[in-house]
Formats: C-alpha cells, structure tokens, sequence
C-alpha cells in the first residue's frame, strides 16, 4: 500500500498481519480522492476504524489541514503511527487508540470536522451507531461529508431518521462508498 498522491506521493505504507483490517486497494482509493479533489485543502478530517490509517494520510498528502484516527486495534495503532512517521504528518494528525463510539463522545477538536471517513466491519451495523453518535455532536461542519466504506449490500434507509441524506453512491465490484450529509 502507497501513498498515492500529494505531497507524500509515493511513499510505501505499512499494513497489519492478517485479515483483521481491510486496507482500500489502492485503485478504490484514487477513485475516492478524484471524488474528493476539491474538498480536502485546508479541511479537518476524521478517519473512523483507521487501520493502517491509509486513508487519512492520502487526505493529509492532498492538503487536509488536520487528521484525527480513531482505531483500537493494537497492531494497526502502531502502523498508523510508523505511517505517520514516514509521512512526516504526526505533527497535523492525533492518533486515538480507543473504541470509536467511546472516543467520538470525548473528542474536542479545534476545529469541527468538515469531512469524516468510516471504514467499519463489513455488515457490522456499526455505521448506523457511529452516525447516530454524529447526528448529536457537535463536532462536524454543517456542511460535513460523511463517506463509509461498506458491503454492496448494506442498505442506509435508516439514515434519513437520523438526520442525513445520502447524497452519492459509488459502487465499486465488492464494495461501495455512500457520501451523506446533514438533513
């Protein structure tokens, strides 16, 4: 895995041993980014079940001002950091080793976020419980984009009840991005 543009163009990525985390292959990242182009200079971003924190790092190389990764996974805390690392971006993110619902109630960023990033286990349910947490913080932008990576199968009509509207899904052969906003 590689950093694919930006400032740290280039750069190799290290990844957990195994198949507790599921990095986005690297064509699905770019096709995520060409999307987000003109959105990341200058934005507070939160990247939601980390990983390798692959995806948050392409944000900070692309002009993101700022990152949060929230992840509590031992091993994948310590690649985030050793990406962070070779990066050179540990002095604009914060590293939260914590369960994600637990932390995002302690979160206090300088700024609200203006787009958040969640990467859940495949058919978890835990994006309906992440956005219900968002829909009552105060911690993203009004105009915030919510983007989860999920199963081509998991249906977001509970959305709307929790005050966000889907407004694009891209769908890829094994998994799709949903892009919501505030209702």
């Amino acid at each position: 895995m590689r950093v694919i543009a930006g400032t740290a163009r280039r750069l190799n990525l290290v990844t957990p041993k195994g198949m507790n985390t599921r990095p986005t292959s690297d064509k699905i990242k770019e096709t995520l980014f060409n999307i987000l182009a003109f959105d990341l200079p200058g934005v507070y971003f939160l990247d939601l079940f980390s990983g390798s924190g692959g995806i948050g790092i392409e944000a900070l190389s692309r002009g993101a001002k700022f990152c949060t990764f929230i992840e509590k996974d031992k091993d994948a805390l310590a690649c985030i950091r050793k990406n962070l690392d070779t990066t050179g971006f540990t002095g604009k993110s914060e590293v939260m080793g914590h369960d994600v619902f637990s932390t995002l109630y302690n979160l206090h960023p300088k700024e609200k976020y203006d787009i958040v990033f969640m990467d859940p286990p495949y058919d978890s349910g835990f994006e309906k419980n992440a956005l219900s947490i968002l829909a009552h913080l105060d911690i993203i932008s009004d105009e915030a984009v919510i983007i989860i990576e999920s199963s081509k199968d998991t249906d977001y009509s509970f959305a709307e009840g929790l005050g966000f509207t889907v407004t694009r899904v891209k769908d890829y052969k094994n998994n799709k991005h949903v892009f919501l906003k505030r209702t």
